[in-house]
């Protein structure tokens, strides 16, 4: 097959399950070309994710030409784009200046440089959108006739929450309609998705891969030195909810002298989290790692007891997914504590390998937090635990499997996947 992949900024490190599903598609022999939307330039080379350099992923990386600030610019250098281009192209280009259909994106001449950007583009048999509003976009260049393929969008978070709260709850009704299929990486997101609009044989539970290989199991026990290690990994911003760690961190270091947070992350809220920190004079205590490599939150985690994910609905409505920091967490024996949140309680079984406790509760954390600590002989049953549901649920080999299923059955028009044999084990993810 040939597949073309339309993301955002590529690659972020806090995606790999794109870049996973991606080298997953090309070890099994197919061909993948990724479109990058987004504007911001690779800043740091050497923390991407490894595979991006062992697959030379860069090199089948198109990125969205710049378009000029300046409206007479952009006018001028669209109206050059269009008396060249109307010749070879006449019902693609007179689509892109249609306003009354495309409204803004006609108007600010944006469509234009995106259009004439991928006119030159392969035919496909799957255009796979990494994200709803992505999708949206694939819609359009569907619709024009710059990118011909069977479109299909994955629904991962933000996408199902925040964005409706920005757009409203009508934003996807021409996707679901134009759309030839969906995938939502969690029940939770699936649902919602049914009930803004899309039909239930167009979308199915496909999850976030992890590669269980990578993540060494532990069994844990109490350090020599006493110490107790907690770790949490995410991006410092709202949802990932970690000043409510931060705050079971003070209630505990009441008690518990020997207490080491590690927050490995960053993001907006982090100028804020630190003076959060130094408030309740816990910088001996609790740190901010920054962004690490996976080899060196493989490390961080090897050191760590417990493992906390404390995400909450952020205020614009964004929620979490079954993270893929938890699964990791979770394959190297780690008890966790996360919240009842979004799609995670389809991950954590709680009190089998972890626990759940409400959002925005650092009494309720810090209590789970003591359990722990005062019962290390449980660690290796919950850790146990967790790696067996991971490798059950979430293989990464599985589930790249799974989506080549999924691609050919869509090309092939076979959408009832309630008569599918496939069925089961998707909506098992």
């Amino acid at each position: 097959m040939r597949i073309a992949f339309i993301v955002g900024n590529f690659p972020v490190i806090s995606e790999t399950f794109i870049v996973n599903q991606i080298i997953g598609l090309i070890d099994r022999g197919h061909e993948v070309d990724i479109y990058s939307l987004g504007t911001s330039s690779i800043a740091n080379h050497a923390k991407l994710h490894p595979n991006v350099e062992k697959y030379q992923l860069l090199e089948r990386t198109h990125r969205h030409p710049l378009v000029p600030q300046n409206y007479l610019w952009r006018f001028l250098k669209a109206l050059g784009l269009i008396i060249t281009n109307i010749h070879k192209y006449p019902v693609v280009i007179l689509r892109t200046i249609n306003f009354f259909q495309y409204g803004r994106k006609a108007v600010s001449l944006r469509l234009i440089y995106l259009v004439m950007w991928l006119i030159k583009a392969p035919s496909y048999d799957i255009i796979h959108c990494q994200f709803g509003e992505l999708g949206l976009e694939g819609m359009i260049l569907q619709d024009i006739g710059a990118m011909k393929g069977k479109l299909i969008t994955s629904f991962r978070g933000y996408d199902i929450s925040r964005f409706l709260e920005e757009k409203g709850k009508n934003v996807y009704d021409s996707l679901f309609a134009k759309g030839d299929f969906f995938l939502a990486n969690c029940e939770y997101f699936k649902t919602r998705a049914i009930k803004l609009g899309c039909h239930p044989h167009k979308i199915v539970v496909h999850g976030s891969g992890i590669d269980c290989n990578r993540f060494p199991f532990k069994q844990r026990h109490p350090h020599v030195d006493g110490k107790i290690r907690i770790a949490t990994t995410g991006r410092l911003v709202e949802k990932k909810g970690i000043e409510y760690g931060i705050l079971a961190i003070a209630q505990l270091n009441k008690v518990y002298q020997n207490i080491e947070y590690n927050i490995i992350g960053d993001g907006e809220l982090k100028e804020k989290l630190q003076q959060l920190i130094t408030s309740l004079n816990l910088n001996e205590k609790v740190k901010l790692l920054g962004w690490k490599t996976q080899p060196e939150i493989i490390e961080i985690l090897e050191q760590a007891d417990i493992f906390m994910a404390p995400s909450v609905t952020a205020k614009d409505g964004n929620q979490d997914a079954p993270v893929n920091t938890l699964k990791e967490a979770m394959l190297m024996g780690l008890p966790v504590i996360a919240t009842a949140h979004g799609g995670i309680p389809e991950l954590v079984q709680d009190g089998i390998s972890g626990f759940l406790v409400p959002e925005r509760d650092a009494d309720a954390i810090a209590e789970k937090l003591t359990y722990l600590i005062e019962h290390p002989e449980n660690w290796f049953a919950m850790g146990y635990a967790g790696r067996n549901y991971v490798e059950k649920n979430y293989d990464l080999n599985k589930l790249n499997d799974e989506l080549v299923q999924i691609y050919y059955q869509v090309i092939n028009n076979d959408l009832l996947f309630q008569d599918s044999a496939l069925l089961p084990a998707i909506s098992m993810q």
